[in-house]
């Protein structure tokens, strides 16, 4: 018998792939879905018969017989949803982002800790086999001094009514490089532009700093002809290119880099900067569901008391970068101490 009954909270886009896994768990149990579309509940009752299913979320919250929550509806109802949840008792698993805000996002946290409830943000890239390699690599200091984290998600649509495109696209990114990068950043610069008359921004530029020489960019557009979803990572020793969209070399290791040398120290001048190139490598990576491993994990930590990788710390940290940068589009480019 299955340990975990799990309600599911949403059935719109994410919804049908979290009821899927937590169906095919041997640790969880889909036991109630709710939804405010009819046409969705319909679907899933043709599919999963036994699931009980409902328009009020709050009848989920009230059925003693579930112990956990996910929740996949729209950022702007995450708060009230989620600490609903944590007050009767349920463990949670939300979608990114964590909240709208940072105040929000601190109050869950907090929450979740004095009910000693598991609350995980789904920063479903952190579980992908591909960033657990890269995490690897960095571990073992593959790369050398880290130089720079460069990121492009760019492709055309989807426009969200509610949010803008940092808001939608960045969180991806940003939790990858708070996974990957051990320093906190200390200040943002963010700039986009609308071209729509929802006046949400649909192209933006994200730009965080560090105490030392490490830059992160993010490159975020709902505007483009073309979709990107790459990550670049440079370092001292070697650089390395993840690429998304690439269904068998997702990850390149790159023995390339610069060396530099100064020929006479009062003159920068004098410095000479020369060129290593060397091999490329590709390593093997496990192709195995991302959202999988999140269901899986989410699982243990409820019945080992455990704290998730992505759990709520790391979802409010990436929900204040994400309000900072909405302070500097508003400034217009200035600079926000974090």
């Amino acid at each position: 018998m299955k340990e975990i009954k799990v309600g599911v909270i949403g059935c719109g886009y994410w919804g049908p792939n979290l009821i899927r896994n937590f169906n095919e768990s041997l640790h969880t149990d889909i036991h109630s879905v709710c939804d405010l579309m009819k046409e969705r509940l319909n679907s899933i009752r043709i599919r999963y018969p036994q699931v009980k299913i409902t328009e009020d979320y709050r009848d989920i919250l009230k059925d003693d017989n579930i112990e956990a929550v996910a929740i996949a509806t729209p950022v702007s109802s995450h708060y009230k949803i989620v600490s609903d949840a944590l007050r009767a008792g349920k463990h949670v698993l939300v979608e990114k982002p964590l909240t709208t805000n940072v105040k929000e996002a601190e109050s869950l946290v907090n929450l979740a800790v004095k009910k000693g409830l598991v609350l995980l943000v789904d920063h479903i890239f952190i579980y992908t086999n591909a960033i657990r390699k890269i995490k690897d690599y960095l571990a073992r200091g593959e790369l050398g001094e880290m130089y720079y984290f460069d990121s492009v998600r760019i492709n055309l649509g989807l426009f969200q009514h509610d949010i803008n495109v940092i808001w939608d696209l960045a969180p991806h990114d940003l939790a990858v490089m708070d996974h990957l990068i051990s320093e906190q950043p200390v200040s943002i610069t963010a700039t986009g532009s609308s071209h729509t008359p929802s006046r949400h921004e649909d192209v933006a530029y994200i730009t965080l700093q560090f105490r030392n020489s490490f830059i992160a960019h993010f490159h975020v557009n709902w505007m483009s002809p073309v979709k990107i979803r790459k990550i670049i990572i440079g370092g001292s020793r070697k650089m390395l290119v993840f690429d998304d969209l690439d269904p068998s070399e997702k990850i390149k290791l790159y023995d390339k880099g610069i060396q530099v040398t100064k020929t006479d120290k009062n003159s920068i001048y004098q410095s000479l900067v020369q060129y290593r190139i060397g091999d490329i490598y590709s390593p093997s990576i496990d192709s195995t569901e991302a959202l999988k491993a999140v269901i899986e994990h989410f699982a243990d930590c409820i019945n080992n008391q455990k704290t998730p990788v992505t759990d709520g710390m790391a979802g409010l940290r990436v929900v204040r970068l994400l309000e900072a940068a909405d302070r500097s589009l508003k400034k217009g480019g200035g600079k926000v101490k974090l």
